[in-house]
């Protein structure tokens, strides 16, 4: 019982610390879930800058709610899978995400991306052309809610 109390206990007290070299379970994220990490802070961040709820962000990432709640909190450390999801979907710097450096997003896509989309399109049929455009304007409709 006295051994539960102190596991438990909200500040590192020196009992507290016998507890855990003792039974060999160290101070972690998931038995201290009040250290959170910079990078699980920051992917909190990327979520408010854009506006978006966890639902909406996690959905995008193919991701559950309660995972991304869990990552936010610090109950769950971010795995490389989580960074090159966030980083892929929105557009962030990966530098940014990892070690809070430079701007939080990055620049436009380079020109050369889209005039080769647009020469893509350009080569299809004009029934083609006006299905891709209804299908980007629905895209850019479900973006706003």
């Amino acid at each position: 019982f006295f051994f539960h109390i102190l596991a438990n206990f909200p500040y590192p007290h020196p009992a507290h610390l016998l507890y855990h070299w003792f039974f060999g379970k160290l101070d972690t994220m998931e038995s201290n879930p009040r250290i959170i990490p910079n990078i699980n802070r920051r992917i909190k961040e990327v979520r408010a800058a854009l506006g978006l709820s966890q639902a909406k962000f996690s959905s995008v990432c193919a991701l559950s709610s309660g995972y991304l709640a869990r990552v936010e909190t610090g109950h769950i450390m971010v795995n490389e899978r989580l960074i090159k999801l966030v980083c892929s979907s929105f557009n962030v710097s990966e530098a940014f995400l990892r070690h809070g450096e430079g701007d939080m997003f990055l620049e436009d896509v380079p020109d050369d991306k889209f005039k080769n989309l647009s020469n893509l399109v350009k080569a299809l049929p004009p029934k083609y052309q006006d299905f891709l455009f209804h299908i980007l304007d629905m895209l850019l409709r479900l973006k706003d809610e």
